[in-house]
């Protein structure tokens, strides 16, 4: 077991030196479709409702079966144009003790095959336990995202001299016009796959996967934007779920106004926390210094002149970039906040590619802003009201100034065509289990208290909560790792206000 989890922190590590992906702050990479068939081609295309499943010829994906399924783009109509949603299935190990299937979902912007993918590399098979034992584990990818029908918009997500904290009128005009000459770029190339990407319609997604599979309950695994996936999905479809694990969950039930000023508030006591480790830490390589002025200076700097990135692969970043690049570099202390302080150096050197990438190399920038834009009602349609937003965020904010996903978000998103659909939340769901809900009591993604907002919303749901700074917990706490595979298997929940030390 400390062999595992010592090559889990080596390739986590490794993941987060040389991601290749960018942040959502920055530019739209193109990812390369992968060898997930046997014959190594494109699947032709299969009836709506019907699994092709073929072995996967990916060596990052050992003894795999991969799938490839129809659905409608429009639910509303299911006859019209449909759309590739991609699977991976990993049968249990004991088949004779198999108790069902669990499915795993990254959500909005993340591939959970490629999710799926890294936790195999890191050992997730030898450490998981019941989970892989008497589970199947299905992998599939949202409509527009990774491997399924992915949304491609080559148009910069964000190019240079445009702000997301534009500070006068003809700068948040700038941003409104490029948002809207994207948003026509999305739907010029992908069609109206851009307007139904959200949460409903993704929801009815994993019902026709359920149906697929021919099996008559799920068991659900989702993490951060995937906890809202899971209890939509519980709620349009009672009964369906026989248990749901929720890891990082979010809160939804307040205004996107508030979200934001609460994540702002949780990223914010992240870095400080990072800052106060990094001082101290012979894993640091700013031990000793000033952590937080010395980043202020660096951010302070890169406003004045954007710090350069090596070779020229990347535009020059201002200090808004670095700032936005930031918050994904809090979310694992053991791996991300070391990988931080020498991104910090290096652009404190004059080459900013560290920040050029994120750590969780599964993202792609462009799908998490599109269903953003569809899942979150718009409170701001003016200068005037960002700019009071923005002030605000300073306020609470001195060293990340705001710059966290539910802001850049709400930036994005500003003079978009499509209309948002957001859920209703806050209702109690019934006919869904009582959920196990995995919280940190420090994330930078999103605060303790989110965890009980959602499990407020499932009756009989109890919070676990995780002494610490991560998210994604079942690969990083033995304790996080008993209690899941407890619930499994035996749909047992820890006694209410437990609190998980390792």
């Amino acid at each position: 077991m400390r062999r595992v989890m010592r090559q889990l922190r080596r390739t986590l590590t490794a993941l987060t030196a040389g991601a290749v992906l960018a942040t959502p702050m920055l530019a739209t990479p193109v990812v390369a479709a992968p060898a997930l068939a046997a014959s190594g081609r494109t699947a032709p295309p299969v009836p709506t409702g019907h699994i092709t499943w073929r072995p996967c010829t990916d060596a990052g994906l050992p003894g795999m079966q991969c799938g490839t399924m129809r659905v409608p783009v429009d639910w509303s109509k299911p006859r019209a144009a449909q759309l590739d949603l991609a699977l991976v299935r990993r049968k249990a190990d004991d088949p004779a003790h198999h108790q069902g299937t669990l499915l795993l979902n990254d959500g909005a912007g993340g591939s959970s095959i490629e999710q799926l993918r890294l936790a195999t590399r890191n050992g997730f098979p030898d450490i998981a336990g019941a989970m892989t034992q008497r589970f199947d584990i299905v992998a599939v990818d949202p409509r527009g995202v990774g491997h399924s029908t992915p949304i491609r918009c080559p148009e910069p997500l964000k190019p240079a001299g445009v702000s997301y904290f534009p500070k006068n009128r003809a700068a948040f005009d700038k941003l409104v016009a490029h948002n809207r000459t994207f948003a026509k770029d999305c739907l010029r190339r992908n069609g109206p796959l851009v307007a139904h990407v959200d949460l409903t319609s993704t929801a009815r997604d994993i019902e026709a996967v359920r149906t697929g599979l021919g099996v008559r309950r799920l068991n659900w695994y989702g993490i951060h934007y995937s906890t809202l996936l899971g209890r939509t999905y519980a709620a349009l479809f009672p009964g369906r779920l026989r248990t749901m694990t929720l890891d990082t969950a979010l809160d939804d039930t307040t205004s996107p106004l508030t979200r934001i000023v609460k994540e702002t508030t949780s990223a914010e006591e992240a870095f400080n926390r990072f800052a106060a480790w990094c001082a101290n830490s012979a894993q640091c390589a700013l031990k000793g210094h000033d952590v937080a002025a010395e980043y202020d200076a660096l951010v302070a700097r890169a406003d004045r002149t954007p710090v350069p990135v090596a070779g020229g692969t990347h535009r020059p970043l201002t200090g808004e970039d670095i700032r936005g690049a930031t918050q994904d570099y809090l979310n694992i202390a053991s791996v991300t906040w070391p990988a931080l302080a020498k991104a910090i150096v290096k652009a404190q050197a004059g080459d900013a590619t560290d920040f050029t990438v994120d750590p969780d190399g599964t993202l792609d920038p462009v799908q998490v802003l599109v269903p953003a834009c569809l899942d979150n009602a718009r409170p701001v349609s003016t200068f005037e009201e960002a700019d009071r937003l923005h002030k605000s965020l300073a306020a609470r904010a001195p060293h990340l100034g705001g710059a966290v996903r539910s802001q850049a978000a709400l930036a994005g998103c500003l003079g978009w065509p499509v209309p948002a659909k957001p859920v209703r939340a806050g209702r109690l769901v019934s006919g869904a289990p009582p959920a196990l809900v995995i919280q940190s009591t420090h994330q930078a993604l999103a605060p303790h208290a989110a965890g009980s907002a959602m499990a407020a919303q499932l009756p009989g749901s109890v919070v676990l909560s995780r002494e610490g700074d991560d998210y994604s917990m079942f690969l990083l706490s033995s304790c996080v790792r008993a209690a899941t595979n407890r619930y499994l298997t035996d749909r047992v929940l820890p006694a209410p206000g437990t609190t998980c030390a390792n």
